[in-house]
């Protein structure tokens, strides 16, 4: 093999080299990083579904070009053809709410006074003892809060519709990016992890670990929270609630968050049933919120993810809040991705170190047993 001059260890040309490899790097980087969301994308549902490209290559061995393109098909029209769907119909009742809040026919301080009305006797004397009497306070610091709300989300959706372009442009760049993602995804990932200076089993159980965790998350959380937030959604329309897509997708997103849930949606509107002398709608929501909606997490994410994989709880809820509050709506998978990557990293260095430490031991034991002596056989 052809030795360069960069390839010298600690040589002017090989430091050189090193930091024009990480400026070029940095630069690459930093041009793509207008599109990071549609790479990010790419890379992720490739993952997810790879095994689907690799049962459609089974078939044809032969044309790798054809399975990618068929797995592609399937991906838009069982995931971003319905979520598209979905987003539409979100869209209009959002837009439907804002203009009930705007003109005053959907008050929230109004439904929160007429269940403090409800409320029984030992309660109000408990919230007058805290001095949350003052009702006409409470109110005007929910008007405000409210108000803000519905600022931010037209914001939000101006902000949608003046970028649509720039959307669309991310959107097809994610479908053309997870083409080859798909095709040349497993040569591409092995010439990543070749590259990386670092033991073959030390490569192979993070590549392993990185892979398993963004199935984990992205099957284990976004199925869980889709179904949650449907199946609050069909509760809401059953029960006559206004705007149902609007709230299961709402519940859908605080699913993601451990002991959070739906719950935070649900249980308001049953506690505001109860108060208002709907009890049957009440008992109704209660008891769907719990049997249904509370147990999807229990029985399917067990399924989807598997114990191997699973982070607590307090892991997962912090490193999805974090991820959300640096990288937007990308943030709840890249976070817990990185924890999970920093729990792996860590894990192998604490076994690696066990292992260091054990074989200058072993070293010496047997270095002993060789020097030793033989012992005399006795004597007859």
């Amino acid at each position: 093999m052809k030795q360069f001059p960069f390839a010298q260890s600690g040589s002017f040309e090989s430091k050189f080299f090193l930091w024009l490899l990480v400026a070029v790097s940095v630069a690459f980087l930093w041009v793509l990083s207008p599109f990071y969301g549609a790479v990010f994308w790419g890379a992720v549902f490739a993952i997810v579904f790879a095994p689907l490209h690799a049962r459609l290559l089974q078939k044809m061995p032969l044309r790798p070009t054809l399975a990618a393109a068929l797995a592609l098909f399937f991906i838009l029209l069982l995931v971003i053809f319905p979520l598209s769907l979905i987003s539409a119909l979100l869209a209009q009742e959002a837009g439907l709410v804002f203009q009930r809040l705007q003109s005053g026919e959907l008050s929230f301080s109004l439904y929160f006074q007429q269940i403090y009305d409800a409320l029984p006797g030992w309660v109000s004397s408990l919230l007058t003892r805290f001095g949350l009497t003052d009702m006409s306070l409470v109110q005007d610091r929910i008007a405000v809060s409210l108000t803000q709300g519905s600022q931010f989300f037209a914001t939000q959706a101006l902000s949608i519709g003046q970028n649509t372009f720039d959307f669309l442009v991310g959107f097809f760049i994610m479908l053309y990016l997870l083409f080859f993602f798909l095709r040349d995804g497993s040569a591409l990932g092995r010439r990543m992890t070749d590259t990386l200076p670092l033991d073959a089993d030390i490569k192979r159980n993070l590549s392993s670990k990185f892979i398993t965790v963004i199935r984990a998350t992205v099957k284990g959380n976004i199925v869980v929270a889709m179904v949650q937030g449907a199946l609050g959604g069909f509760i809401f329309w059953v029960l006559g609630i206004h705007a149902p897509v609007l709230w299961g997708t709402l519940m859908a997103f605080l699913s993601l968050l451990p002991a959070v849930g739906a719950a935070i949606v649900w249980l308001p509107v049953a506690v505001y049933f109860l108060a208002t002398g709907a009890v049957l709608n009440g008992v109704l929501l209660t008891a769907f919120g719990v049997l249904v909606i509370g147990l999807v997490d229990n029985v399917l994410r067990p399924l989807l993810v598997g114990k191997d994989t699973k982070l607590p709880d307090y892991v997962v809820l912090m490193s999805t809040i974090g991820g959300m509050a640096l990288f937007g709506l990308n943030g709840f998978v890249i976070g817990p991705v990185i924890a999970a990557m920093f729990i792996a990293a860590w894990d192998i260095f604490s076994t690696s170190r066990e292992v260091s430490a054990l074989l200058p031991a072993a070293s010496e034991s047997a270095a002993a047993e060789t020097s030793a002596p033989p012992s005399e056989p006795p004597a007859g």
